[in-house]
């Protein structure tokens, strides 16, 4: 045989092995035994369950040169082959190679289908239940701040209690609860936006400084303090006299709507914007409501500046004169309760 025969043949011999392994690598065959070795029998076994077993061995044994070269192109293949499919380092999570082929099982199949399933996203938990804060519910719902038929300023004052708790106040160095004063069947009523140091101490809304200077705009108006019932929004000091927040706020009024329906008076004067807001539930400021009459509950609510606004600004005492004798004139024109 020519050395260009033997050339040709062991190239068409050398193509013939690596379709081979390829196949075999289809089939899920990760390792390739040395021709006389432990794995000989088995690489003969799977060689015979392909269509060209017995045409590659009888080319196998037609010279001794070219099995030998056969042989060492099949063990650097192998190598080659071992190479590419080298399992990940141990330090690594991925799963080692499954056969996917034509030998895995049908149960692999199977599983492997499975596991290539887009994993469902887990449901969104349910929300958790709302915890209960320190300071109790921000916009009380209990059956004590609504009101209730027959009910007294006892009853109210009662369901505040004296060391009330519901909102931040509490915690600020409040002395006492603030709750409102006056004539019981009213027909008129001021209401303000929180208490002051003074009343803080004295546990009565109204007294300080603010408090003489209202006194003077009810008698102005031809009445005397023990004729209007008065009160605020919060009942407990704020530090440093700062505005009470919208929360603290919501917290207190429930209590005072409930004075409201026990009072029932004819007029309700809100003194700034605070306390303005908060009863009438409006984004408008005094400035702008100030000297008109709204309307709660078909009770006439007449929107001023505060006596503690007018102390820092004396000039802002005409038009609130003016907004007081609106209020006058309109209880002398209306008759009285019985």
């Amino acid at each position: 045989m020519s050395d260009k025969t033997a050339r040709a043949e062991l190239i068409s011999l050398t193509a013939e092995v690596a379709a081979q392994l390829e196949y075999l690598r289809e089939l899920g065959v990760s390792h390739v035994a040395a021709p006389g070795g432990a794995g000989a029998a088995a690489q003969t076994a799977a060689a015979e369950r392909t269509p060209f077993a017995s045409s590659t061995a009888a080319n196998v044994h037609q010279s001794p040169a070219l099995k030998r070269n056969a042989e060492a192109e099949a063990r650097r293949a192998a190598e080659i082959e071992r190479a590419r499919t080298k399992p990940p380092p141990p330090m690594s999570t991925a799963a080692p190679p499954r056969p996917t082929g034509s030998a895995a099982s049908a149960s692999e199949q199977a599983e492997m289908a499975t596991k290539r399933k887009p994993i469902a996203p887990t449901p969104a938990a349910h929300p958790p239940a709302p915890m209960q804060t320190l300071f109790g519910e921000i916009a009380p719902q209990d059956e004590l701040s609504l009101p209730r038929p027959g009910e007294t300023l006892e009853d109210v004052w009662r369901d505040i209690g004296p060391q009330c708790m519901r909102c931040p106040l509490c915690c600020e160095g409040r002395r006492q609860v603030v709750n409102s004063e006056g004539n019981r069947q009213a027909r008129l009523m001021f209401v303000g936006e929180a208490p002051g140091a003074d009343e803080d101490v004295q546990g009565r809304p109204f007294v300080g400084r603010a408090g003489q200077l209202l006194n003077k705009i009810i008698e102005a108006i031809g009445m005397k303090r023990e004729d209007v019932f008065i009160g605020n929004v919060n009942r407990c000091r704020p530090s440093q006299n700062r505005t009470p927040t919208q929360a603290e706020a919501a917290v207190c009024k429930p209590f005072l709507l409930r004075e409201i329906a026990i009072v029932r008076p004819d007029v309700i004067v809100v003194l700034g914007n605070t306390a303005m807001k908060n009863l009438l539930d409006t984004k408008e400021g005094i400035t702008k409501l100030r000297g008109t009459f709204q309307d709660y509950k078909g009770i006439k609510v007449m929107p001023t500046f505060h006596p503690a606004y007018l102390l820092r600004d004396p000039s802002k005492k005409r038009e609130t004169w003016d907004d007081m004798k609106k209020v006058r004139d309109y209880l002398n024109q209306t008759e009285s309760r019985q």
